[in-house]
């Protein structure tokens, strides 16, 4: 299901911009987006708590094949924006059942490890419809390549559909038959989703008009900004669960802190580039940062809510990301367009830094045996 993950995240903001959308509407393409998660994924958590799974996972994936079939046929900015409203519903049905299905699995001493796998697979995805894709988009154009290639890629998520169908069972055990019990306010649960959405916003500032200046400053074309992007790519696509394992021993608190200022100082970095080759060294950089973090994050939350309230838990937290990703493609946009490239990466590394040190304060690192002994540790 991630073979157009790659491509679209470039081509998404320069087909828009060919089009004729602003820095504001190519940042409604990922408001859009957004939005739907932060709606529907709480209420998704608990439905995956009360029904099970599968039922989620299968709908996500449904509805990811007919956003491809949608992408293929927009030919304006409604059109855009309808596509991904589609793809924000069911990545708040694919990715949330997806998460909790590793955690139902995933011993807990390998949880940071398993995600990290997750998070591999969806890169090496990526990595594999990006080739063919770009091949498509130079061979035709961008205007006459892009109904082929999204209607081929709404024929590979029918086929991964049929897979999933096929081979994935559900997870969902008997004896986590769900209790009414709602999930602990703690002072690391509040303050895992306030760094959350704080990040979340922080990126997504970046992310509307991030192709659309680095295509202005190189004078170069979107499959050379690619090609740099590729050690990245790779690094995600191999390094989350050997990093996981970090976690995993160590704790999730020092590689989430570490991870955020060591982004932060990406970011500050990005405006002052002046070659491809450092765009490729920094992303590639900024990668290792995010595939140690990511993965101490998310078995985090498994840590924090527990099996009878794990599908909650992520619904909250992923709720959270999305609300900080709804917002900050508008902020990012505007201050593009009024003040200058260079602010939302500033802004971004700001964010970071005030993150991490959120969390150096206020996070309270469990002991891994006082988190393997309970299912539900709600604890500080």
């Amino acid at each position: 299901m991630s073979l157009p993950f790659g491509i679209l995240n470039f081509v998404l903001p320069i087909y828009g911009h060919e089009i004729g959308a602003s820095a504001f509407e190519i940042g409604l393409f990922f408001t859009a987006f957004s939005l739907m998660l932060v709606i529907l994924r709480p209420l998704v958590g608990r439905g995956i708590d009360h029904v099970g799974r599968r039922p989620f996972l299968l709908a996500g994936l449904a509805g990811y094949a007919v956003t491809m079939i949608l992408f293929a046929y927009a030919k304006d900015v409604g059109g855009l924006i309808a596509a991904r409203t589609l793809q924000g519903v069911s990545a708040a049905f694919l990715w949330l059942s997806a998460r909790t299905m590793v955690a139902d699995t995933a011993p807990v001493d390998k949880r940071a490890n398993s995600f990290g796998m997750l998070d591999q697979a969806s890169y090496q995805g990526a990595i594999l419809g990006t080739f063919p894709g770009f091949f498509l988009l130079i061979y035709l154009g961008i205007e006459s390549g892009w109904p082929l290639l999204f209607m081929g890629f709404g024929m590979t998520g029918l086929a991964a559909l049929a897979l999933a169908i096929l081979r994935i069972p559900e997870t969902r055990t008997e004896n986590r038959t769900p209790r009414t019990k709602p999930i602990r306010w703690s002072t690391n649960w509040t303050t895992l989703l306030l760094v959350t959405l704080v990040t979340g916003a922080a990126w997504a500032m970046i992310s509307p008009s991030l192709m659309v200046y680095l295509q202005e400053k190189f004078f170069t074309e979107v499959y050379i900004l690619a090609l740099a992007y590729l050690p990245s790519a790779i690094i995600w696509a191999v390094l989350p669960s050997r990093l996981g394992k970090l976690s995993d021993r160590f704790g999730r608190k020092p590689l989430m802190v570490i991870s955020m200022l060591a982004a932060a100082a990406t970011s500050f970095l990005f405006p002052h580039l002046n070659s491809l080759l450092g765009l490729a060294l920094l992303w590639a950089f900024q990668a290792v940062c995010f595939a140690a973090g990511d993965p101490a994050e998310q078995a985090l939350v498994a840590d924090l809510t527990g099996g009878d309230k794990m599908g909650r838990g992520f619904g909250l937290y992923t709720a959270a990301a999305g609300l900080g990703f709804a917002f900050g493609p508008l902020i990012g946009g505007w201050l593009y367009d009024h003040l200058g490239y260079q602010m939302p990466f500033y802004a971004n590394g700001v964010l970071l830094i005030l993150s991490a040190l959120v969390l150096i304060v206020l996070l309270k690192s469990p002991p891994q045996t006082a988190i393997a002994q309970t299912a539900t540790p709600d604890e500080d």
